[in-house]
């Protein structure tokens, strides 16, 4: 599994929107020919400037307060990813999908990425919309109606109970920008109905507000989001069995309490009550049973 190109949120891989940021700063300057040359001639100095300044501005120190030390693991009954083949197979049949490319995929995984746990098996939602709903077209409701779907799977495997019930729609629910662009990347290499990602579980970020993970992934690294993270429930049902246990916060997505195009939360998925839970929380929540899952691009 070969995936080229570095993940970030403005999409723009070969820094061209940095580039024409700097050419609009210097345009703005209007320097004539005297001040033009002064500055060429200070060239050693505006590029130490201006590397100063790049190293200032991306490093992850923003929201550095929001995170707190944890000990919270994952439950004794959940022993990490299952088998791939196991997987497919499975998703497969919940959602009555062909598993015939994923299965080759698998075949050709390469190294598995710094920082992941394993692979998981999803299903894409343009599968889901094709088998499922085919006449909803608009990408945000194709979005909401796949994870609508996948909860109501998720439902009728267990004990469950939506917090958000009547709300998962394109008012309240959106995926990040940065898990967007990964997924479309995602689906450009695997042309199947079921996606093979690298992926872990939340232990990564234990006690970090989904913001703060969002600002310390890594490069490739981007948030899970309602459909992958309901499916790996779906698939792994023993990673929520405890009220002790770390918990997973859906970084992928962004929530709208009002429906007003403030997105100030995430989704959560966790165990209580003797079954799971869909919930949400703000994204500046520091919690120490929750963590940010997440998937990796490959190397």
């Amino acid at each position: 599994m070969t995936m080229s190109g570095t993940l970030i949120t403005s999409r723009d891989p070969k820094g061209l929107q940095a580039t024409s940021i700097f050419e609009a700063a210097y345009n703005q300057a209007e320097l004539d020919g005297d001040r033009a040359q002064r500055l060429n001639e200070h060239g050693g100095e505006l590029k130490t400037g201006i590397l100063q300044l790049i190293q200032k501005l991306s490093m992850s120190n923003q929201f550095a307060n929001e995170e707190t030390s944890s000990n919270y693991t994952y439950p004794k009954e959940y022993h990490g990813p299952k088998p791939i083949e196991e997987q497919i197979k499975a998703i497969a049949e919940i959602f009555d999908l062909d598993p015939a490319q994923a299965f080759e995929y698998a075949k050709t995984l390469a190294k598995l990425p710094e920082g992941a746990e394993g692979w998981f098996a999803i299903p894409s939602v343009n599968s889901l919309a094709a088998k499922h709903f085919p006449e909803v077209t608009d990408p945000a409701e194709k979005y909401c109606r796949a994870a609508q779907l996948v909860i109501e799977k998720l439902a009728a495997s267990r004990k469950f109970y939506n917090y958000r019930e009547g709300q998962i729609d394109p008012q309240h629910l959106r995926v990040h920008s940065r898990t967007a662009y990964a997924l479309d990347l995602i689906a450009q290499e695997q042309t199947g109905g079921i996606l093979i990602i690298a992926g872990q579980l939340g232990m990564r970020h234990r006690g970090k507000s989904v913001r703060r993970s969002r600002e310390v992934f890594v490069s490739k690294e981007f948030g899970l989001e309602a459909v992958a993270g309901g499916s790996i429930a779906l698939t792994h049902p023993e990673r929520f069995t405890r009220s002790e246990e770390l918990d997973m916060d859906l970084a992928g997505n962004e929530w709208s309490w009002r429906a007003d195009g403030v997105f100030g939360g995430a989704l959560s998925l966790y165990f209580s009550g003797g079954g799971v839970e869909l919930g949400t929380s703000y994204l500046e929540d520091v919690i120490q049973c929750f963590g940010s899952a997440s998937g990796f691009l490959s190397q």
